[in-house]
Parts: C-alpha cells; structure tokens; sequence
C-alpha cells in the first residue's frame, strides 16, 4: 500500500497485520480521491476508524489542511503514527486513542469538518451510531461531506429519518463507498 499523489506521492505505508483491519486498497482509494480531489485542497477532515491511517495520509498528501485520526487499536495507533513520520506529515495531523463517538464528543465546539471519512468494521453497524450523532452536532455543516466505506449489500434506507441525504454510491467488487450529506433545512419564505 503507498500514497497515490501529492506531496507524499510514492511513499510506501505499513499496514496492522491481522485481519482485524481491511486496509483500502490503492486502486479503491486512487477512485475515491479522483472523485473529491476538486474540494480536498485546504480542507479539513476526520478520519474515523482509521486502521493504518491511509485514507486521511492521503488526503493531506493532496492538500487537505488538516486530519485528525480517531482509532482505538493499539496497534493500528502504532501504525498511524509511523506512517506519519514516514511521509512528514505529523504537523497537520492529530491522532486520538478513541473510539469514535468518544472523540466526536471531544471534538464538539473545536472543530467543523469538510470531509469524515470512516470505514468501520462491515457487520458493527457503527456507522449509523456515527450518524445519529452527526445528525445533531456542529461538526458538520450542509457542505460536509461525509464518505462511508461498507460492505457492497449494506443498506442506507435510514439516512433520510436521520437528516442526511446520499448524494453518490460508487460500487466496486466487494465493497462500495457511500457520499452523504446533511440535508438543508427548510426556511420560510417570511
């Protein structure tokens, strides 16, 4: 696994041995970038669930101005930060030893993110405990997008009841990348 572009471009990223992890692979990721790379610069993003820190590696390695990490496995942290080092890019992370509704709830009133990024485990159901959260909170905004890895046959029949709206669904063999967004509220015309 490396960084597909950017200014870490090349550079090759350990992974947590195990099957405890599913790291992304560079063709998914390269596909997943391709398609928010017009926004990504000077953004800031949220990487929940971030096993080897890949996904928000490469997003700073494109240009986003900051990525926290949120991950509770030890090794995987281990990971994380020696993929930082790696490709220089320790200053605009920071890394939490957390599950993720325990740093969400740190981060409340810190921060607002243009992109989260998360790739739970695909049996957990932890994504949709992420989005009730989000659905109430000042992490997000209507512009926010949020990008959810999970397996090909999961359903999304509840983002609607929790305020979001899926804006793009990409499929690939086995698994698929969900784009969803908090809907706008209505305003009266008054």
């Amino acid at each position: 696994m490396r960084v597909i572009a950017g200014s870490a471009k090349r550079l090759q990223l350990k992974t947590v041995a195990g099957l405890d992890t599913r790291p992304t692979t560079d063709r998914i990721k390269e596909t997943l970038f391709n398609m928010i790379a017009p926004n990504l610069f000077g953004s800031t993003c949220l990487d929940l669930f971030s096993g080897s820190g890949a996904i928000g590696i490469e997003a700073l390695s494109r240009g986003a101005k900051k990525c926290v990490f949120v991950e509770q496995d030890g090794k995987a942290l281990k990971c994380i930060q020696e993929n930082l080092i790696n490709t220089k890019l320790t200053v605009a992370a920071r890394v939490m030893a957390r599950d993720a509704i325990t740093a969400l709830r740190l981060l409340e009133g810190e921060e607002r993110f243009d992109y989260i990024f998360m790739d739970p485990p695909y049996e957990s159901d932890l994504e949709k405990r992420v989005l009730e959260y989000l659905s109430d909170s000042a992490l997000i905004d209507v512009d926010s997008v949020i990008v959810i890895e999970s397996a090909k046959r999961k359903e999304f029949a509840y983002l609607e009841n929790l305020g979001f709206l899926l804006i793009k669904e990409k499929i690939y063999k086995t698994n698929k990348h969900v784009f969803v967004k908090r809907q706008q509220e209505e305003r009266d015309n008054i």
